[in-house]
């Protein structure tokens, strides 16, 4: 079983695939979305759930997704057919680094997908290349809600602090006009969706060759989780429009 295998069983229950709530995820969307009539890319795509969601009840929304996982755009594809939202968005089998579009967008989506770019900074400057003037970027990416451990830092990543976090991004030429931080509740749901998801799935599948792994992955996850970094690591969600007088 391979990590995007994994990846899809444990966020079963938890599509969004960031720690974050519904009534979260929709109220980003509205504070990115002001008009409902924007265009809008996702760098990092995944199964499409952010465009999905953008999508319903904004019929004058048009999404594009882009993703190197050719499984993961199938999903997001057929979940597009289901809720009649295909004829809207245009899915991309592609780095995101290498994308190209004619026209610009509106709104530039990003979650959880920093990594992919090298950090999110340099997230912030992929999405800047796309980005039609006046537009809006939605990013979200996590930080260190108290001095973390070594081991978690070599687990995780070299994140900052909250106020580090934004001071970088305002300095990089960016105003947040909205943001969020995931709660408690937020990032304990998450990671017990996950983790619970691969777990039942291996209880559920005792006879697949794949079944002792994905129980033992699922374990060792939660440990990690609840020992290394529960109570250091958090996730800020941005909604940012360019300063203006910057490059």
């Amino acid at each position: 079983m391979n990590r995007e295998q994994i990846s899809r069983i444990a966020h079963t229950e938890h599509p969004i695939k960031s720690p974050l709530g519904d009534d979260s995820v929709r109220r980003l969307l509205e504070r990115g979305l002001p008009t409902g009539e924007e265009r809008v890319l996702d760098l990092g795509c995944g199964g499409g759930e952010w465009l999905l969601r953008a999508l319903a009840g904004r019929p004058g929304v048009r999404a594009e997704g882009v993703d190197i996982s050719e499984d993961a755009l199938a999903q997001a594809a057929a979940a597009a057919d289901d809720r009649g939202v295909r004829d809207r968005l245009v899915l991309h089998c592609t780095k995101a680094e290498e994308f190209v579009s004619e026209e610009p967008f509106d709104v530039v989506l990003s979650f959880g997908a920093a990594h992919a770019f090298g950090g999110l900074l340099p997230t912030l400057a992929a999405a800047r290349a796309h980005l039609a003037p006046g537009g809006r970027v939605l990013v979200g990416d996590g930080f260190w809600a108290r001095t973390p451990s070594q081991e978690a830092v070599e687990m995780l990543g070299d994140f900052a602090d909250l106020a580090t976090t934004v001071e970088r991004v305002e300095a990089d030429g960016w105003t947040p006009v909205d943001g969020h931080v995931s709660t408690r509740q937020e990032l304990d749901d998450y990671e017990w969706s996950c983790w619970g998801s691969l777990s039942a799935w291996a209880l559920d599948h005792p006879d697949h060759p794949d079944s002792a792994q994905a129980r033992e992955t699922a374990a060792l996850r939660r440990t990690e989780w609840l020992r290394v970094y529960r109570d250091t690591w958090g996730f800020l969600s941005l909604v940012l429009r360019r300063t203006p007088d910057t490059a």
